[in-house]
């Protein structure tokens, strides 16, 4: 019992960095403006995924691209919690490189950078990045009526994407009725 509560933080920082659902997540077709629950490892996480949101226009006009969202994982076990926002951003120009996160009151949200790739170079380059910042409940908490992160990258320009209060009160609901279906152990 007492290497697997050691080995809980562990998986859930590996879910955490992996890409938007990993290789084991039960897909569904939520309503677009839904929270999507999954399960993940052979169902010892539950994951939370919020509605995707265009921050910015579709890149080259490809769906899927230059959007953010909610998403939480939930150790069935344990009950520990991890929730991230997470960017998908595509551009033309200069490699960013994104690298860092701050809320809007400046305090430091550890980055999670995903994965980076250049598009193409044919006529000028073109790159996809995807990144996250961890939120942790207290910064969730202290920002119910909607919260901005800033992401910075080596060069280019920073990224400011702000979360509705409505969208965090969705993943809030979300947490709160997956935490529900737990064995009382883990809904401490």
């Amino acid at each position: 019992m007492a290497i697997g509560r050691r080995v809980a933080p562990a998986l859930l920082l590996a879910l955490a960095g992996c890409g938007l659902y990993g290789s084991e997540a039960r897909r569904v077709t939520p309503a677009p403006d839904m929270v999507e629950r999954g399960s993940v490892a052979g169902g010892r996480f539950i994951s939370l995924v919020g509605p995707r949101r265009q921050f910015a226009p579709a890149f080259l006009g490809v769906p899927g691209t230059n959007y953010d969202l909610l998403r939480s994982w939930i150790d069935t076990q344990s009950g520990e919690q991890v929730t991230q926002l997470y960017i998908e951003a595509s551009y033309s120009g200069g490699e960013r490189t994104y690298e860092g996160a701050r809320d809007g009151d400046g305090q430091a949200l550890k980055f999670v950078a995903i994965s980076r790739n250049e598009i193409t170079c044919d006529h000028g380059c073109s790159y996809a990045e995807e990144f996250a910042a961890d939120l942790p409940q207290r910064v969730l908490e202290a920002h119910r009526r909607g919260l901005t992160v800033i992401f910075t990258a080596k060069s280019g320009p920073a990224l400011a994407i702000a979360v509705p209060g409505e969208v965090i009160d969705k993943q809030f609901a979300a947490i709160a009725a997956a935490r529900s279906t737990l064995p009382a152990a883990a809904r401490q």
